[in-house]
Parts: structure tokens; sequence; C-alpha cells
């Protein structure tokens, strides 16, 4: 506990806690301060004027970064026939129907995108209770569920990003790697919160972008100017 309570009294070390940070300033501490032994990630979290409770409200979509995650995004497909065959092309590691159902409901579930032609949601529909709590269900909204299967494996797999608002008005994602330039990872931070400003659902009264904090793994916490990285 004591070596954990000195780590974090490193990297906060220069930090104003209090401070709303322009982006720039704010990416160089973060990435300065990425000290991990491995590629730490650079997240963003977001507090916005809604009440998902209400249908209206609701803020979800999906935005594809300039530079894409750093992450490998294993995907997915429910298709037959030919769009099988395109989703296997297009790189999905996991590709069949009634058969891929039987895997994931035995419990098999290493993939992080779920995509489906709509002739398939009848099988897909029966996984609800297993994908649905993941996050994994797929969706015509977020370009989830399509005919055009290799467009969206390609996608998902170049850094295409999900968000969707939490309870108490948060929304999140991972924009990068703190092995990205800070120029990658500044670009990236702008194309998700454009994004997310972009989602701003009709139901939304008074102020939408409250607060918009960045920060990587296991480094510090800052928050930055709204209106620096709107603008």
């Amino acid at each position: 506990m004591a070596k954990q309570a000195k780590r974090m009294t490193a990297v906060y070390e220069g930090i104003d806690r209090d401070k709303f940070y322009p982006l720039a300033e704010a990416v160089s501490l973060i990435k300065a301060r990425a000290k991990a032994k491995f590629d730490e990630t650079v997240e963003v979290a977001m507090n916005l004027g809604v009440d998902p409770r209400h249908a209206d409200q609701m803020v979800r979509g999906v935005v594809s970064l300039p530079h894409g995650t750093g992450k490998t995004v294993r995907v997915a497909v429910f298709a037959r026939g030919a769009k099988a065959d395109e989703a296997t092309a297009a790189g999905a590691e996991l590709v069949g129907a009634e058969d891929l159902m039987e895997i994931i409901q035995g419990g098999r579930m290493d993939f992080d995108r779920c995509i489906a032609t709509p002739d398939m949601m009848g099988v897909v529909g029966r996984l609800g209770k297993v994908l649905g709590p993941r996050g994994l269900m797929p969706n015509p909204k977020l370009g989830t569920v399509t005919m055009n299967v290799a467009e969206a494996v390609k996608a998902a797999k170049g850094g295409q990003v999900q968000f969707r608002v939490e309870k108490a008005g948060i929304v999140h994602g991972g924009v990068g790697r703190a092995s990205f330039t800070e120029e990658q990872i500044a670009e990236n931070i702008k194309a998700f919160v454009d994004a997310i400003n972009k989602a701003k659902p009709s139901g939304a009264k008074g102020v939408y972008l409250k607060k918009i904090s960045v920060s990587s793994t296991m480094g510090p916490g800052l928050k930055l100017a709204v209106a620096d990285v709107v603008g």
C-alpha cells in the first residue's frame, strides 16, 4: 500500500487538480507520466447534462478515430454463405450461424465486437442475455447489423469506438495509447468529443458538455478546458 501511495504521489507531482488544462498541455502531461511497463490506454471521460433514464436523453453512437485505438479488436460475425465468406476475408475471427450461437452459449466470449446480417437476428436474439450485458448485442444504429459485413469488420478493426452514456450521465472511451504521438492523441480526443457533441439528444436541457477529463491507465486524471477541446 505504501508503494502504491508513493507511486501516485509521484505521478501527481506538478499536477494542479483544480486546473482546467488546455488540450495540448494535458496530453503532454499524460504522456510524460505514463510510466507503466505496458503501453497504457489513454481514456476520456465526459460528464453530460442528460438523464439517460429518459428515452429522449439517451446518448449512443459510434466514432471512427483518425489514428485508431491501438487495440487489437477481435470480431465475431453472424452470417451465412457469401456474407460469411466476406466476413472471413475481412479478418473476422469468429464467423458462423447456429454453430456460432452454440459456441457462445458454451461460454466462449473472446471477442470485442459482434456483427450480424439482418437475417441472422433471429438467431442472435437468443443470445440477448449473454451479449446484452457486455454491450455486444448487434444494433443497426451502431452499424453492427448490416449486409455490408466486410466494411463493418474493417471499421471495427480500424479504430471505431462505440459509446453509450451511463446512468450518472457519464460517457467514456479509450482514445489511443500512451505510445501515440501527442498530436495523434489530441486529434483522437477531439474526434471523440466532437462525436459526443453531435450526438446531443433532443431532450437535453441546459449545459450539455459539463466536464471532460483525460487520463492514462495508471496515470493521473486531468480536467480539460471544454471550450478548448470543442473549439
